[in-house]
């Protein structure tokens, strides 16, 4: 009788068993569609003979793309494009040994924020390009001051006639937040080590100080100085016009009536005024290319690299280049930063590798925790200690905590315009216990010792806390100075005398002897290989794989993977960037070895 009465519910399930057991075999198919479907989509193409390689960056120019997280390829993108320098590198380097690659052009209108010493080294690989015989050309609609910077490695340079170029020198202001917090009641409690620590001044001047201003003032001028030669050398053109473009920009444009594309053409800056009908009947005469039709011998970077894949060495020892770029965050740290936890967990993986034979870690770092950056240069060390030599190569920033990771290394390689040094540590502590007040807000309690409690921003910090804090701030200074003056076979004397948290650029850090040699990766990643004893050798990239979950998001919505480059997006990532720095200091002691020294851009 039971029987009978269960019959039809085992009926039931059974048949939702065969309709469970459907739709996850139709999830699977579909799944496996889709990762066919994007293969097939991203298949390397056949590249022809007499193509013409085309450079066209869309955002800002990074050392490592940031990983995206799970919400930001379902709410459609980071905001801004990122473009991997040495993806462009390395396209230009294999496309000027390429018999079927006939030229190069520029074009970069999309180019976003780029600090200099990229651009540096963009030109750099540029000019080897040109050695090669083939020609290169650049155009844009309108050039800022970055993308003339790069524009001019062209042999020509080619301008809308609605277009300008716009050339501002540099400049750095910052947001001073003293008033504001005075007037909230809200105060800063600061501690640190290093005459020039400028990285606390925000929240205790309203200006900035005279140490700083001197500082900063040296870094723009040297900066613009080799900004300036570079531009009116590629343009022929003397230093001092380049000045009197700047400085009598208003002057210039009214001779010129108003026109701007005719003024930079009349200064020599552009070669040529096209608009898009002409630069496209350009294309069809110069490189037998039609843009309008669409033709194979147009090649953009992504699609050359994948076509030439199987140029990469894979003969010799490995080097493995791990890429240090954001702020330095004890623990795993969220995308964009350098996690402590993670960074170290890496460096251990490539120790225990016996293909690896060294190790390049590229620094772009501005600092962050000074707990988390001695814990990656331990590990740096015991790579050292396992035989496999280390080089630090530093790209636009590798200052404070990012130069205390470059201790570790065997040799240090920087850009000539690399910010470096920074050498200085410091603490920060809000009291909010007066708006509390304000707001009626009363904190009572009680504690078994002095320090207990003391760290509440609710109470004011006691004389044993401050004492403490900078006791400790004083203790962590020592402590970076001495790893510098062992790194650098140094006394400590002559180590605080580079260090009071001064910033240098990377040709002065040579000079005072904080850096081996001036170049770029490719050289530091030939000095690892010298080190390591290898004639031949092949690099390969470090870096921790994205959760499956994440790599099926990227293939099942390539879409929106792709960040938006709207400005409004720009802006909202810029927030979000500077949001996740803040919430991301968690030094377990509450000190830092940061620098205020944002990468210099054009």
């Amino acid at each position: 009788m039971w029987r009978f009465l269960t019959a039809p519910f085992r009926g039931i399930w059974r048949l939702i068993d065969i309709l469970r057991q459907l739709l996850a075999n139709l999830l699977l198919l579909v799944l496996v569609t889709a990762i066919a479907l994007a293969w097939w989509l991203s298949r390397a193409p056949d590249i022809a003979d007499g193509s013409v390689l085309f450079l066209a960056p869309e955002g800002r120019l990074v050392e490592a793309a940031t990983p995206p997280a799970p919400t930001d390829l379902l709410q459609g993108g980071r905001g801004v494009s990122e473009v991997v320098l040495d993806d462009l590198l390395v396209a230009i380097r294999r496309a000027a040994t390429d018999k079927r690659i006939r030229a190069l052009v520029i074009e970069t209108d999309r180019l976003g924020p780029a600090p200099i010493t990229k651009l540096a080294a963009l030109r750099e690989g540029i000019a080897a390009f040109k050695a090669s015989g083939k020609p290169v050309v650049a155009r844009a609609r309108r050039y800022n001051q970055a993308q003339y910077y790069l524009a001019t490695a062209a042999d020509e340079i080619l301008l809308a006639p609605d277009g300008y170029v716009l050339l501002q020198g540099l400049a750095r202001y910052g947001t001073y937040y003293k008033r504001a917090l005075d007037h909230l009641g809200v105060k800063v409690q600061v501690f640190r080590a290093g005459k020039y620590k400028s990285f606390v001044e925000p929240y205790t001047r309203t200006d900035m100080s005279p140490e700083d201003r001197a500082v900063t003032r040296e870094l723009l001028d040297a900066v613009w100085d080799g900004l300036r030669a570079d531009v009116a050398g590629a343009r022929k053109i003397t230093p001092a016009a380049v000045d009197d473009y700047v400085i009598g920009y208003r002057n210039l444009l009214a001779a010129a009536g108003g026109d701007t594309a005719a003024m930079a053409r009349t200064q020599g800056l552009v070669d040529e005024l096209m608009d898009d009908n002409a630069w496209a009947a350009y294309q069809k005469t110069r490189f037998a290319l039609d843009p309008a039709a669409g033709t194979p011998s147009r090649v953009d970077v992504d699609a050359y690299l994948a076509a030439t894949a199987d140029w990469t060495r894979q003969d010799g020892g490995a080097i493995a280049v791990l890429n240090a770029q954001g702020a330095i965050v004890d623990g795993e740290g969220p995308p964009g930063t350098v996690g402590g936890d993670s960074t170290v967990a890496m460096l251990q993986a490539l120790r225990d590798d016996p293909r690896v034979r060294a190790v390049v870690v590229r620094i772009d770092s501005p600092g962050g925790s000074a707990f988390a950056s001695e814990q990656i240069r331990l590990a740096l060390q015991a790579l050292r200690e396992a035989g496999k030599p280390v080089v630090a190569s530093m790209s636009s920033v590798a200052a404070s905590g990012g130069y205390w990771i470059a201790t570790g290394a065997d040799e240090i390689w920087a850009a000539p315009l690399t910010l470096t040094g920074s050498i200085g540590v410091f603490g920060l502590f809000p009291d909010v216990s007066e708006p509390m007040q304000r707001l009626g807000l009363d904190v009572d309690g009680v504690a078994t010792a002095p320090l207990a409690g003391a760290l509440d921003p609710r109470r004011p910090l006691s004389d044993d806390a401050s004492a403490a804090l900078q006791l400790g701030v004083e203790h962590t200074y020592n402590r970076f100075l001495a790893r510098v003056a062992d790194a650098r076979n140094i006394s400590l004397d002559a180590a605080d005398a580079v260090a009071q948290g001064r910033v240098w650029t990377g040709a002065d850090a040579k000079a005072r002897g904080l850096v081996d040699q001036l170049g770029g990766l490719e050289q530091a990643v030939a000095a690892a290989a010298r080190l390591a004893g290898l004639s031949e050798y092949h690099r390969v990239e470090a870096e921790a794989p994205l959760p499956l979950r994440l790599q099926l998001l990227q293939q099942l919505m390539p879409d929106l993977a792709q960040p938006s480059g709207s400005v409004g997006g720009q802006w909202l990532a810029q927030l979000r960037r500077d949001a996740l720095e803040l919430v991301s200091w968690n030094d377990p002691d509450h000190l830092y070895a940061h620098c205020q020294c944002a990468p210099l851009a054009p």
